[in-house]
């Protein structure tokens, strides 16, 4: 790596020169460095806004899911199966399922000789257990913080091989020419200049983009930068497609497993905390199987509309329609729904022998819960939250982006040398079993680090054109124009407006009017920003770009939901698109709740978008790429490997 300066208009900014630089310390940036540097490419950096940031170190559920391939017992399971598994989920490429279902013992074992703790026998098999969309006992766990785990095993393993990481820089421009990568624009959090990275490679790692959403369970700090990577010309695709699910707001962490499976009352207040009322009974009766309903949330945590009729998704409705009159939501463990003794003899059969097989058909949903997983309980009281003691303030939110930017099977994007892992890659499609995404955040990183290290190797071109050069002053001058010493603020107010209806109408529940009044609202704030964009302290200088970033981002997202409906496209995994032409499955639904069902006929069909200048996007659809049927002659894929390593 090379150390220069360069002076841009009245700007001099320090430029660093290397072949890969790797944006993001979560799982997958730290697992990119160290397979860079495992496969012999050890000109290398990591950027990173915030070392101790992000949704692997910070973020996790009542017992966090890794997938990977079956590894024990007797029942039988293939890569083709899995990767069958992945492709049936929808919308996914088939080269992707393939490649992670090939990679993930690779991968899982890595983490595993990284000292990762996953749970084995006394004769070394990796046992497992099922997770949703999952037919086999694929999902393993190290409890409720795999991921930070992971992150931190990864990271020691990084620091022990000397590969410098560049703390508090935040990435406010990603640099193209010709549909090739060339470098990274970066504003230094830590006195507020400017920072150039020259590369021929980027491994972009940078998370799902969180900020979009005011109702999120992304962990607070995490925002993601897909919106400059979509306005560097990086494809989107399964834009649409999201995962969305019930989470405490303070601390932001999924209510799923234990929480729902030990029967909580659901109480709402109003916005100051008083006013209480256990609403479901609203709307169902002792008759009704509703606390069936709230003990599968546990399991089918995340808003499915195939699950709203007669089903445990009709809780995440409920509880969203609370927050729409403006009220607070709580789960209370203290007593019983109806303040009465549950009659567990009348609980389904699915039910009343799981409270049975944990010994918790007794007291109250926090007697139920410190018997079957007091970590639960204490991993509240470490923030400060005493659930034996006071309720859970909740909210439907959004948890997970299954699409993103569109990459190959090596994780390449349609820019040459940029490449994308973890949650920014579009690799699921609307449907994905639980704990994918890990599994999906180590095979991408690696795909990434064998393509480089076999074809993108040799030093970055330091030369500036006039054109990457103009992008360099665009990018700051934007900076300059928003700070101003007398001016109000205006930055946070935007972002919070935007938002907060992003989370009301480009949510779990989306409404064709809603979506394309804000778009307007949208492309509004983006054509006079420097106007209407103001802070006065440089240290606010981040949220400018910040603010930049995720209005690119929205409309996106939302142009690609109204493209989807002007397609024809119904209600599908995690999103419920209001039709007035469907059915509410309860009377007592407002009709909002109003919907039609896809019939899967979009199955094997891939939405990509191109942001365009002056805020245009072009949107089309293919097809989605097949499982390739390789032939598996031993002797030609030995002969391939031993020429190209099979990196063509």
């Amino acid at each position: 790596m090379k150390e220069n300066t360069i002076q841009i208009d009245r700007d001099s900014l320090k430029v660093y020169s290397l072949n890969t630089v790797v944006v993001g310390t979560g799982a997958a940036g730290y697992n990119a460095a160290d397979r860079l540097y495992q496969y012999g490419q050890k000109d290398i950096a990591i950027v990173s806004e915030g070392i101790n940031t992000g949704t692997s170190r910070n973020t996790g559920s009542d017992k966090q899911t890794y997938y990977k391939l079956t590894i024990s017992g007797g029942g039988s399971d293939s890569v083709r199966e899995m990767a069958n598994t992945f492709f049936a989920g929808q919308c996914m490429d088939g080269d992707n399922a393939l490649c992670e279902a090939a990679l993930s013992a690779q991968c899982f074992l890595r983490l595993v000789e990284l000292d990762v703790p996953f749970p084995r026998n006394r004769y070394g098999e990796f046992v497992g257990y099922k997770t949703d969309h999952d037919p086999r006992q694929r999902a393993t766990s190290v409890g409720p913080y795999t991921s930070r785990m992971m992150t931190e095993k990864l990271q020691a393993s990084v620091e022990t091989k000397g590969i410098r990481v560049f703390d508090k820089l935040q990435v406010i421009r990603v640099l193209t020419e010709d549909e090739t990568f060339c470098g990274l624009l970066c504003l230094d959090l830590n006195d507020f200049s400017y920072t150039l990275f020259l590369a021929k490679n980027v491994v972009y790692a940078t998370g799902g983009p969180a900020g979009i959403y005011a109702d999120s369970v992304f962990p607070v700090g995490h925002f993601g930068s897909t919106g400059i990577a979509l306005e560097a010309g990086i494809l989107g695709k399964n834009l649409t497609e999201w995962q969305y699910g019930l989470a405490s707001v303070a601390p932001r962490w999924n209510v799923s497993g234990t929480y729902m499976q030990v029967l909580p009352r659901f109480v709402s207040a109003d916005k100051d905390g008083g006013d209480e009322r256990e609403f479901l009974y609203n709307y169902f009766t002792d008759a009704d199987p509703i606390l069936d309903f709230v003990f599968l949330k546990g399991y089918q945590w995340p808003f499915d509309v195939s699950k709203v009729a007669q089903g445990s998704s009709i809780i995440d409705i409920l509880v969203y329609m609370e927050t729409l009159k403006g009220r607070r939501v709580f789960l209370d463990f203290r007593s019983n729904p109806g303040n009465k003794d549950v009659d567990f003899a009348s609980l389904s059969p699915e039910t009343r022998e799981y409270l049975e097989k944990g010994g918790a058909c007794f007291g109250t949903p926090f007697d139920r819960l410190l018997h079957m997983n007091r970590p639960a309980i204490d991993f509240y009281r470490d923030f400060g939250v005493d659930l034996a003691t006071e309720m859970l303030e909740i909210a439907l939110c959004a948890q997970h982006n299954n699409g993103g930017l569109d990459i190959d099977c090596w994780w390449h994007t349609n820019v040459k040398g940029f490449f994308a892992a973890g949650e920014v890659a579009a690799s699921h499609g609307v449907y994905r079993p639980g704990g994918s995404a890990l599994n999906s955040g180590q095979v991408g990183s690696t795909r990434a680090a064998q393509y480089i290290a076999a074809l993108r190797t040799g030093d970055v071109n330091e030369e500036l054109s006039d054109y990457i050069k103009s992008q360099i002053a665009s990018a700051i001058d934007l900076g300059e124009k928003a700070f101003s010493g007398d001016e109000p603020e205006t930055v946070q107010t935007l972002w919070d407006d935007a938002a907060k209806n992003m989370s009301l109408y480009g949510g779990p529940i989306r409404d064709e009017e809603g979506i394309h009044r804000i778009i307007g609202e949208v492309k509004a704030v983006l054509s006079s920003f420097g106007d209407k964009v103001k802070v006065n302290k440089p240290s606010e200088l981040g949220s400018v770009y910040r603010l930049r970033d995720t209005l690119i981002c929205q409309l996106a997202y939302l142009e690609a939901m109204a493209d989807y409906i002007k397609q024809g496209g119904k209600s599908r995994g995690s999103a419920m698109y209001t039709d007035l032409s469907g059915d509410k499955p309860y009377a007592f639904l407002p009709s909002t709740f109003t919907y039609v069902l896809d019939d899967g006929s979009r199955a094997d069909r891939v939405q990509q978008l191109r942001l365009t200048e002056n805020d245009k996007c072009d949107i089309n659809w293919r097809s989605v790429r097949p499982i390739p049927e390789d032939d598996d002659f031993f002797e030609n894929v030995w002969r391939e490997y031993r020429n190209s390593k099979n990196t063509f």
